[in-house]
């Protein structure tokens, strides 16, 4: 899908994230499955450590303390904000809506909207479309958006592939009719063929009670119905199918040249796969960033934790252009321009 919004422009005006106090570190992992080391965990992934929420600390409460650290941080009135978006897969109830609850515990005004919605990797992308839109038509001018996961919930403590990837996070971003990033024009696309490749399948509506089928696959991993499943096959050939025409149409729908764009930003996955992107894709290393280090992979709030740091460590500059992309469960995949 591709599409070009010529009306009133939208701004990313400030992010801020918060993570958990809990850290898990390689050496911590290493302890469980003696068969590995640290230093080929960190190798292999990149990550040294990621955080992992509380057992009663949920996303909605990492987003409301995103949100309220972003409003603290940049000395915003929630009377200012007019929608809310929250992005997430594991939402504090099937209903109300979590982004409901955050409205009244912000203090933000009853005037505002406010909607969930489930996308993973690509979720920070999504949103950023959806808050353009709801600028573009006029329907508000202060949206906070905000991502926050806890896939470590869905995580089984067996399963070292998925632990030694993913951390817990949230990130809240104002997005407004002025701000430092402009943000340009969206190419998204959807292939739910690949649904089965990234799933949790018990707990909704489809499977609601629990199976129990706990097993060991030909790799020696554990994986349940119960619990998060990933194909890491699948999904690495899925982003290596994806993102260079992605890369391709993002270029192509805002008008400029590879050679134009000063940094990517990719939804930090993990180093192996981000490092073969590259590669693909023939993007010079100092063009590309990677900072998935300390808080590995944190699904929707890779993107957001990585601008914030680029923006803290001064490392943007004006008149910038940075490409920014977003893929994974769904399968779903999108990106845009930013422009400094």
């Amino acid at each position: 899908m591709n599409f070009k919004i010529e009306t009133m422009e939208a701004y990313i005006k400030h992010i801020s994230y918060y993570l958990p106090k809990k850290i898990v570190t390689n050496d911590e992992l290493v302890k469980t499955f003696p068969e590995w080391n640290t230093e080929k965990v960190t190798d292999k992934v990149g990550i040294n450590e990621r955080h992992i929420s509380a057992i009663d600390e949920t996303a909605g409460d990492m987003a409301l303390k995103a949100a309220q650290k972003l409003i603290d941080e940049y000395q915003i009135s929630p009377s200012e904000i007019d929608f809310i978006l929250l992005c997430t897969q594991s939402p504090d109830y099937f209903l109300p809506t979590t982004a409901c609850i955050l409205q009244h515990k912000l203090g933000i005004p009853t005037s505002a909207g406010a909607l969930d919605y489930n996308l993973g990797c690509s979720g920070y992308i999504y949103g950023l479309g959806l808050a353009k839109g709801l600028i573009a038509g006029g329907i508000a001018k202060n949206i906070l958006l905000i991502t926050s996961e806890t896939y470590s919930k869905y995580i089984h403590t067996l399963d070292k592939g998925n632990r030694s990837l993913f951390g817990d996070g949230a990130a809240a971003t104002l997005i407004s009719t002025v701000g430092f990033a402009n943000i340009g024009c969206f190419t998204l696309g959807t292939d739910g063929s690949g649904a089965n490749n990234l799933i949790v399948k018990t707990g909704a509506s489809k499977h609601r009670f629990l199976q129990n089928d706990l097993k060991k696959d030909e790799g020696g991993n554990f994986q349940s119905s119960d619990y998060l499943y990933m194909n890491g096959s699948e999904i690495f050939n899925f982003t290596l199918e994806a993102v260079p025409p992605l890369i391709e149409e993002v270029l192509k729908n805002n008008q400029i040249d590879k050679n134009s764009i000063d940094l990517f930003v990719f939804h930090q996955a993990n180093k192996f796969m981000l490092n073969t992107i590259r590669k693909v894709c023939t993007i010079p290393k100092d063009k590309f960033y990677i900072n998935l280090e300390h808080t590995g992979n944190t699904v929707s709030s890779t993107l957001p934790i990585a601008l914030k740091d680029l923006i803290d460590t001064k490392m943007f500059k004006e008149k910038m252009n940075i490409l920014i992309a977003g893929f994974g469960v769904g399968y779903s995949w999108g990106g845009t321009l930013l422009k400094l």
